[in-house]
């Protein structure tokens, strides 16, 4: 092997090496689902306690009179394997919400530039009631602002300014940093629970793992029986 064919390949297997360690490290940060909803890579199932899942503040998606289990998502506005999951969260709510607390906690990624500035943007909305409606525009419309490096904190304003919020109020409590620690007590709650990546469910305080949507109905099913 020649002098310069060696430093070729010595530069090629360094490259390569490089790639990997990227991808390996990314894949920590933002798992990619199996399915519609299941984050892979996930450590092995864990009882958390119950108040570092759900606070008196969380945001619950659905609060039936006789609640008989609780589901607790762990999501990134900006990840792809979350907004994945959203549909199939919606079918599970349509179907369980008169059984199941639903509740949906912030875990932004810091590689995502824009998600943590999405969650400041949902809690804004949440404190004039719009928790539902701006967390639904936020999946709805990924595809439009997410990935991108630059802030898209105007087009929040517009989803809030769509949805018929006060403006005043709406700036106010995004610069607020109140709005901000907010999100990062549910950030710091997921780390305390064990969550690497999004999206990362619980049930009843233990992580769950499905293989399938009809895989989650059954735990939900068991959940319920108890």
């Amino acid at each position: 092997m020649t002098k310069n064919l060696r430093a070729t390949v010595t530069v090629v297997l360094v490259v390569i090496a490089v790639l990997v360690l990227a991808l390996l490290l990314a894949r920590r940060e933002t798992a990619v689902p199996d399915f519609a909803g299941r984050a892979s890579g996930s450590s092995a199932a864990q009882q958390v306690p119950g108040d570092v899942l759900v606070r008196s503040d969380s945001h619950r998606l659905s609060t039936p009179s006789q609640s008989q289990a609780t589901f607790v998502e762990f999501l990134d506005f900006e990840c792809e394997a979350c907004r994945a999951a959203f549909p199939a969260v919606e079918q599970l709510r349509a179907e369980y919400g008169d059984r199941v607390t639903f509740v949906a906690r912030y875990f932004p990624i810091p590689s995502h530039a824009n998600a943590e500035n999405a969650a400041v943007a949902v809690e804004a909305a949440a404190q004039q009631g719009q928790f539902e409606n701006m967390y639904k525009r936020m999946f709805e419309t990924q595809a439009q602002w997410g990935e991108q490096q630059d802030s898209q904190a105007h087009l929040f304003r517009e989803f809030a300014g769509d949805l018929g919020l006060d403006l005043l109020a709406y700036d106010q409590a995004v610069s607020d940093p109140a709005t901000l620690e907010r999100v990062r007590r549910d950030r710091a709650d997921g780390e305390t629970a064990g969550v690497q990546g999004t999206p990362t469910f619980f049930l009843d305080g233990t992580r769950v793992e499905p293989e399938s949507l009809d895989d989650l109905r059954l735990q939900l099913d068991r959940a319920i029986a108890r």
